[in-house]
């Protein structure tokens, strides 16, 4: 199959002519989630193209586990790797477009139904998008068939952003057509309609500027799924 770095190589249009938007998830990430349906909605109101890829909270935060709270290093080795593996398993065997589909699958059990990272959601959104149940058998495989895979795609990702963020990234044209990354946009709920459209084009507006890199404030309130 091809590269997905091949996939991303073409910036500037899709082959279907529109806006290409690269959008890296670990299927965990309540945040990410977000994000994701915002650019779905997007994609409803702009000629975008949204291009999906792995990335990992586990494989991210590898290098700092000993200065993270007790709680989510708990989090990490016990719930972040079974649905990141199942996914790239998926992509690895069955190409790229089942990346979409799984994600909102897995996604839509996981944060909206309140199901968490299960085995049961697992196996329940394979089915859900058709992919065969022997998957679920990476979830747990330790020394992982497609482990490369996933950490080209995480790196690839990252070394756009740089490393001081986490899940997702977006990458978008720039003003030269270059692609410029950003972690982001958080935001909670997902918005809709006009609202997710203008919030769309601001992010392409700072992508335009050379030398932007960051706004930010403190995060008030938890992802609200209720429009989801």
């Amino acid at each position: 199959m091809p590269e997905q770095t091949a996939q991303t190589a073409q910036i500037s249009q899709t082959g279907s002519g529109k806006t290409p938007v690269d959008f890296w998830f670990d299927p965990l990430c309540p945040w990410a989630w977000m994000t994701s349906r915002w650019v779905l909605e997007v994609e409803k109101l702009r000629d975008i193209e949204v291009r999906w890829h792995i990335m990992s909270l586990a494989v991210l935060n590898e290098p700092k586990l000993d200065e993270l709270p007790e709680e989510y290093r708990e989090l990490l080795s016990t719930k972040a790797w079974a649905p990141v593996r199942v996914v790239t398993a998926a992509w690895q065997k069955h190409g790229a477009d089942v990346l979409g589909p799984l994600y909102t699958a897995l996604g839509t059990r996981f944060h909206n139904g309140g199901e968490g990272p299960t085995k049961e959601a697992i196996a329940a959104a394979l089915d859900e998008v058709g992919l065969p149940a022997s998957l679920l058998d990476y979830a747990d495989q330790e020394d992982f068939e497609f482990d490369a895979e996933l950490r080209a795609s995480h790196k690839e990702g990252i070394e756009k952003v740089g490393q001081d963020v986490g899940t997702p990234v977006i990458a978008v044209p720039g003003a030269d057509g270059e692609q410029i990354a950003f972690f982001g946009p958080v935001v909670t709920p997902a918005p809709k309609g006009e609202d997710a459209a203008k919030l769309w084009d601001g992010t392409l507006l700072v992508a335009s500027v050379p030398g932007f890199y960051e706004i930010k404030r403190s995060r008030t309130a938890g992802p609200d799924f209720s429009n989801l």
